[in-house]
């Protein structure tokens, strides 16, 4: 864009985002505007773009199961305005009339279903709108097969005239390619000065919005249009297929981007990076490894197949073998987890630490150059430097009542098959010796043992199997009565 586009944007706008419908098509008992799409609730994506506008407030209209929906995006600075009955596109921005009493700015308004939206598009949008002093300000498209949208009309000088429900249109005016996307920009004041005039349509009986800008236009109020270029950014979703077609752009844009940044995809068709994610260059991603919500990678990372990684970070130089699966964990720089390895929220690892197959980890702290290698559970701990603990340790964190911590300091050893009954502390440079029950206090360099006494008992291994036998010959003849 510009230099001029850009000095052209308002900076007194508020964006209101359509979410109350119920989306039919979609066969589905959730909302539409909350499946999932790339990591994130579709509606999502549109409030990603909203504050990436910097709006002065941003509006959502709720309307079916608005309180799930309100649960979904409660992390985001908005507001919610309520539609208790569903009346059309008209009716859902007159609800937000109330909240914006006062408001002389622009009124940016967009369908929570288009996640595809471009921010440069939303920006040609404002600049448009603001420069030609519109009152009002609307996306079109052109499809090859626009059925089941409103079209544009223009006059003989191809300025904006209409827009006509194809329910309502003539076969001629069904025979238009060019489409409305319902992405408005207003001015506050002449549209819900409209909003009030808008009427039922006399085929479904609900108020449309593109109304609006007929009243407008013959009030002699200008309206202005831009057209998108590529029309899947604009159109909404609708049906599974229509979503499953939308990630699939979305993915091949991340991975596009993350390529041209430095990044290798082995199979970019197989690959999937959340748009909220962040990858170092040099880091390679494998066939089937999936970066979710808002993942920071470092620089020359490799993530092998398989691997699932959500809202954590990760330094530099670290690996993640096959399969593993990280959620909301910290990883600093050369360690290396998995194959398998589970690292469930809340755990920080330092530097070249390594969590190996089948090991699973929750809130803890382990040190750098720690070694936790194999078929291990560890959780709520602390686990200070160059500690190694062997294979089939657990930390037994759950009394039953409460959560407690293990706290194991630096330079320990714990042997394979033991079990650390938490709360205990295993001191610097204590051995826990494999089969061991830790239940006190380990003071530094000592060797704790856990185990009871074996005792073996001669021939009593021969006896059981001679039992067993003449128990199963009983009862293969007593079967064969």
């Amino acid at each position: 864009m510009t230099t001029t586009a850009r000095r052209a944007l308002p900076d007194d706008f508020c964006a209101l985002v359509m979410a109350a419908g119920q989306g039919t098509r979609m066969r589905s008992d959730i909302a539409k505007v909350l499946h999932p799409l790339g990591g994130l609730p579709m509606v999502a994506h549109v409030l990603e773009l909203c504050q990436s506008l910097v709006p002065k407030r941003t509006l959502v209209v709720i309307g079916h199961q608005a309180e799930q929906v309100r649960a979904a995006l409660e992390t985001y600075p908005i507001e919610f305005i309520h539609q208790a009955e569903q009346r059309g596109t008209a009716h859902a921005v007159l609800m937000a009339e109330t909240a914006l009493e006062g408001f002389a700015g622009d009124v940016l308004v967009i369908n929570g279903d288009v996640p595809l939206l471009s921010k440069q598009l939303l920006e040609r949008v404002l600049a448009v709108h603001r420069t030609s002093r519109a009152q009002a300000t609307l996306v079109t498209t052109k499809l090859s097969d626009p059925h089941g949208y409103g079209r544009v009309l223009r006059d003989r000088t191809k300025a904006f005239k209409g827009i006509v429900e194809e329910v309502e249109a003539t076969p001629a005016q069904r025979r238009v390619t060019e489409i409305n996307a319902g992405i408005y920009c207003f001015r506050a004041q002449p549209l819900f000065a409209a909003l009030h005039k808008v009427r039922p349509s006399t085929v479904k009986g609900e108020l449309y919005l593109p109304e609006v800008l007929q009243m407008l236009r013959a009030a002699r109020g200008r309206i202005a249009t831009v057209s998108a270029d590529d029309p899947r950014e604009v159109l909404g979703i609708n049906t599974r297929a229509e979503l499953a077609e939308a990630a699939g752009v979305l993915r091949r844009r991340v991975v596009s981007r993350l390529m041209e940044s430095g990044v290798t995809c082995l199979d970019p068709a197989a690959t999937y990076v959340s748009v909220l994610a962040s990858v170092g260059r040099d880091t390679v991603l494998y066939p089937g490894a999936q970066i979710e919500g808002r993942t920071q990678i470092g620089d020359g990372c490799t993530i092998h197949a398989g691997a699932r990684i959500r809202d954590s970070q990760l330094g530099n130089r670290v690996t993640v073998l096959d399969g593993s699966v990280i959620l909301d964990s910290e990883i600093a720089d050369e360690a290396v987890i998995g194959p398998y390895a589970h690292l469930r929220p809340g755990n920080r690892l330092s530097r070249k630490t390594k969590v190996g197959n089948f090991v699973e980890l929750k809130k803890s702290l382990v040190g750098p150059g720690s070694k936790i290698p194999h078929l291990t559970y560890v959780g709520d701990s602390v686990v200070g430097e160059r500690v190694n603990i062997g294979a089939g340790t657990i930390t037994c964190n759950y009394d039953g009542f409460a959560k407690n911590q293990t706290v194991i300091e630096d330079e320990v050893f714990i042997g394979s098959n033991s079990c650390l009954v938490a709360p205990v502390t295993i001191r610097r440079g204590a051995y826990v010796a494999a089969g061991s029950t830790i239940t006190d206090e380990v003071p530094s360099d000592a060797l704790a043992f856990g185990r009871a006494r074996q005792t073996n008992k001669e021939g009593l291994a021969a006896v059981i199997r001679k039992n067993k036998a003449e128990l199963k010959a009983k009862k293969a003849a007593s079967e064969g009565h």
